[in-house]
Formats: structure tokens, C-alpha cells, sequence
């Protein structure tokens, strides 16, 4: 199989009464879900994912890409969640080389500003010991200045050097999948759960919604893994009128890296709350971010930056680089997401809510949610462990790794350029050959700043389950995010390749063209000024 489950075949299955019984169905496509079905099926069990959107359309493909341990959870005294932290940081590096890519991180001191040199110090002492790394060390001011031109001097007092991981998240989610898939699970993105199906007061599957019936269809499972992330209230009450999760949203803006090019990650405490701003390079662009506010609004409408939240990131680069003023005119998009924050402690600073996830088994329905994106894996199976009781026993596993590893190396791969070669690896896993065969040359060129060329977009759009516009430009690439105006410069040569493999017309092209510009403008562009 090149690519994803085929989704009108497999709906088809279903409707003449085939593929209706499964091990274990997995409700949601993020990453916490993409991780329980890889678990899953790498222990024999017959899985399936269900995503009522796109895959990682929530939180998944909006984080701050940020694989690491979380030194505040540290400084808070949670050595557990963070020796989880950085050994899956360390495993996701090993693995998924090319994806997972590990970067230089400068927290800055500044006179008067707790955690000073010491304390940071003994803090990434820890966090090194727990990782089993040495890779920290202070820097000076001329160093970090060198590394952050036009950071302003006043009263700095140099900086700490760690190192953590940064991730396309989106990616992460679409490769585990992918390995899942090639190993024999099914996942259909766009198949809405309409309830839980119960025998003798016990979950026994889920109905599903046939679009293209008019109709629902019934799917029967030993198992149910409720992995919604921020909407796992909404299926749980089905069984558990308990309310436990605590929307938050974080918000980033995206500027052109040749307005402030960095290529390490320099984090400071904002002016006004003192907590954590970072400054960092992602896919040809500079991010800053995050925000941490109670997220109010219904969650099925797609979160997104406000006035407030803008001002505050604008507000922190500015003081930090009083010689590089941003406006909002400088912004090329932004994005929200909504962290699924266990604890629901109204008036609680956000911030101060602990990360840890959390499993509830209520009537056969398994409820995974909360945690942090470094730790799906565990997460993942901490999930089945609570399932075990109504599954067969599962087969032994003889790898221990949870990617399936590519035959090819990089070197192999591109001999010119093993730097791209590493990143398509990570990216597509054994994919990376054919995309590279399926496409000609021309289509291997940077499109813009950024590392993604147009023979992504090609396998994505055949090979990659994309239903929309949007799940190419914002999830499967990221070009709707780091190219001026959404990308619109690639309407053309991405008409033409929908046409040619999806059969698109011309109506069709045009309603996913506005579709797609109200999505961004919506909630990828700047809110209207108060």
C-alpha cells in the first residue's frame, strides 16, 4: 500500500455488512490517537481510527512544535512527568531523525528576574542527569548576542544553553499513521461518531455518520479509546456526566525570517506575567510564541488569535529588540490551539495547571486525554493497559521502536543532499523513496523560504487522504502558514495537479478556493483591530 486506508472502499466494506467488528476503536485522530492505534496494532489487535475532521485538525497540528521535558514542570518539582519528558525526547530523536530534530534553546537573565544563573544551573544539571546527556552550559552576553543580534543589553546578564527537539507536529501525527497503516490498521478522517452503541449497560462500538447514505453505520468493538483530546468531555458523557477537562488556548504569530532570522531558540519571561515568550525558527519562518488563556468559545469552530493575545506576543519581541520593531503589518499568519489541561480548576492561573494526562474507564469506554505531545507513546499505552480487560491477549513484540525504519539512508537516498534526503526520511519514513520516483525534478525545488517543494503536495494529494484544500496547505504541508497570503502563488501549479489525480473541475477548484481563504482568514490571518 503507497499510501492511506481508502476511504470509499473501506465505507463500502461497511455498508455490505464487512469490516463492521474491530479489536479496538480508536476515536480521534491526534496524535494521542494516532499513538494508541500504532500501539495498538503493533500488538496484533485489528484497530481502528475514527476523526471526525481532518487528521490532527485540533490541537495536534497547532502546538508549539516543541518536543522537550518542560523545565518549568521541573522547577515546579514534577520529576516524574519530566524524566518522561526527555527520555521520549531522546527516543523520538533516535528514531525519527529528520522529524524530530534536536536545537540550541538560550533562556536570557535579566538583573532583578528569577530564575537567575544559579538556579538555572541546577535546574538543567537535573534535566540532563534525567535525560542522560550532558548539554548545557552559560553564555555570556557576547556570546548571546551573537547568536540574537539587536537583543537589548540592558541590565541582560547572558543566558543558559540547553538543548531540546522541535517537530512538525502535523507531520508527526500523519507518520504514525502512515506506519500504522503500512502495518495493517485503518483510519478514516471525516467520519463523525454519532453515539456510543451499548450491550447490557456496557460500550460495545460507536455509530458512525454516512455522509454520502443519508444514513448511519454501526460499528461494533472489544474496546472503545475515547482519544479526543480537548472534546473527551463531549463523548464521555455519554457514560459519565463528569466535566474534566480544561480548554486553553495558545496562540503564535509567524513573521518572515529575513525580518529577525534566528536559527536556535531564545526564550524569555514576558514583561508583564513572566511567563515563558519564545522566539524560534520554523520552517523558514520566526515564530513567537505562546499565550495561555481559558479557550471559552465552542470548540468545533476552529480556535484562533485574538487582539489581546497579539498585542502581548507583539509587545514581548519588541521590548526584547528595540531596534527590530514588529507591527502587525509584519505578521504572514498566525495559529491557536487548544491544550486539553486535566483539572478544570476555574481561576487557577493557566499556566500553573499541571500537564500530566489522565485514563477513565466508565462502562467499556476507555477516556484518554490531557498530557504533552512528547509523551503520546506512553500516554498511548497507558490507554490499552485500561483496555486490556475486555481484549484478547496481545502478540509479542519483537522491535521495540514505534516507527517502521526505513530501509534506505539519507546518503543513499540524495548523495548530493542528505540533509533534504534526512528530512523526507523523517517525514514520510519509507515513503521517501517513491514521492521522490512519483515526481519529477523540477518539483523537488524549495517552494519559497520554506523546505517544502511541490512533490510533497503531489503525495499528499494522492496518496495522503487530503478532502479539502485546506488539508494540504495547512496539515499535510505547512504552506499556507509560511507563504505570504496563504500560499496563493501555488493556486496554479495545485489546480493542476488536483485536476490531473483528483479529477477536480473547475467549480470544484473554486469552491476549495474559498472554503480555504475563509478558513485562513478566519483563523490563520490576524484578527480586525478593536
Amino acid at each position: 500500500m503507497n499510501g492511506f486506508t481508502d476511504r470509499q472502499q473501506l465505507l463500502a466494506e461497511m455498508r455490505n455488512g464487512e469490516s463492521l467488528d474491530w479489536d479496538i476503536i480508536v476515536v480521534g485522530g491526534g496524535i494521542t490517537g494516532a499513538g494508541v492505534l500504532r500501539e495498538a496494532r503493533r500488538r496484533g489487535y485489528r484497530a481502528l481510527l475514527l476523526e471526525q475532521q481532518d487528521f490532527s485538525w485540533g490541537t495536534s497540528s497547532r502546538s508549539s512544535k516543541m518536543v522537550h521535558g518542560g523545565l518549568r514542570y521541573l522547577a515546579a518539582g514534577d520529576l516524574k512527568l519530566t524524566k518522561e519528558s526527555v527520555l521520549e525526547r531522546e527516543r523520538l530523536l533516535k528514531e525519527a531523525p529528520g522529524l524530530v530534530d534536536r536545537i540550541a534553546f538560550y533562556f536570557t537573565f535579566r538583573k532583578g528576574l528569577f530564575p537567575g544563573r544559579f538556579a538555572m544551573t541546577v535546574i538543567l544539571a537535573i534535566y540532563d542527569f534525567l535525560a542522560g546527556i550532558k548539554d548545557h552550559r552559560y553564555c555570556n552576553n557576547e556570546q548571546l548576542l551573537k547568536q540574537f543580534p539587536g537583543l537589548d543589553k540592558a541590565n541582560l546578564k547572558g543566558a543558559s544553553y540547553y538543548t531540546d527537539a522541535m517537530v512538525d507536529d502535523s507531520r508527526l501525527v500523519m507518520r504514525v499513521l502512515q506506519d500504522s497503516i503500512d502495518d495493517g490498521a485503518q483510519a478514516l478522517n471525516y467520519t463523525k461518531v454519532t453515539n456510543l452503541l451499548f450491550e447490557n449497560d456496557k460500550v460495545c462500538g460507536v455509530a458512525i455518520e454516512d455522509v454520502d447514505n443519508a444514513s448511519t453505520i454501526e460499528l461494533r468493538a472489544s474496546a472503545v479509546i475515547n482519544a479526543t483530546g480537548a472534546w473527551a468531555d463531549r463523548l464521555r458523557n455519554e457514560v459519565n456526566s463528569e466535566k474534566r477537562i480544561r480548554p486553553l488556548r495558545g496562540s503564535h504569530i509567524i513573521i518572515p525570517k529575513s525580518l529577525y532570522p534566528v536559527s536556535n531558540v531564545m526564550t524569555f519571561l514576558h514583561q508583564d506575567d513572566k511567563r515563558g515568550v519564545y522566539v524560534y525558527p520554523w520552517e523558514g519562518t520566526t515564530v513567537l510564541g505562546t499565550t495561555d488563556l481559558d479557550h471559552a468559545e465552542d470548540l468545533d469552530i476552529e480556535a484562533s488569535i485574538s487582539n489581546q493575545e497579539t498585542d502581548y506576543l507583539l509587545s514581548a519581541f519588541n521590548l526584547q529588540f528595540p531596534n527590530n520593531q514588529l507591527t502587525r503589518a509584519d505578521v504572514i499568519s498566525t495559529w491557536a490551539g487548544v491544550r486539553p489541561v486535566i483539572g478544570a480548576e476555574q481561576g487557577k492561573n493557566p499556566s500553573k495547571e499541571r500537564r500530566d494526562h489522565a485514563v477513565w474507564s466508565d462502562n467499556g469506554l476507555i477516556t484518554v486525554s490531557g498530557g504533552k505531545l512528547t509523551t503520546f507513546r506512553l500516554i498511548a499505552l497507558d490507554a490499552l493497559n485500561a483496555a486490556a480487560d475486555s481484549l484478547a491477549k496481545p502478540a509479542p513484540i519483537s522491535d521495540d521502536s514505534m516507527f517502521i525504519t526505513p530501509a534506505i539512508s539519507a546518503d543513499d537516498l540524495l548523495p548530493d543532499n542528505p540533509q533534504w534526503a534526512q528530512r523526507l526520511l523523517g517525514r514520510y519514513g519509507k515513503k521517501a523513496q517513491i514521492l521522490l520516483a512519483e515526481s519529477n525534478t523540477h518539483e523537488h525545488v524549495s517552494l519559497g523560504e520554506t523546505e517544502f517543494c511541490l512533490a510533497e503536495c503531489l503525495w499528499a494529494i494522492k496518496h495522503e487522504a487530503v478532502e479539502h484544500l485546506d488539508d494540504l496547505l495547512l496539515r499535510r504541508t505547512r504552506l499556507g502558514m509560511c507563504l505570504p497570503r496563504g500560499g496563493d502563488v501555488l493556486y496554479p501549479a495545485l489546480k493542476a495537479i488536483f485536476s490531473a489525480e483528483r479529477h477536480w473541475d473547475d467549480g470544484r477548484w473554486e469552491t476549495e478556493v474559498t472554503r480555504y481563504e475563509a478558513i485562513w482568514n478566519s483563523y490563520y490571518s490576524l484578527p480586525n483591530n478593536p
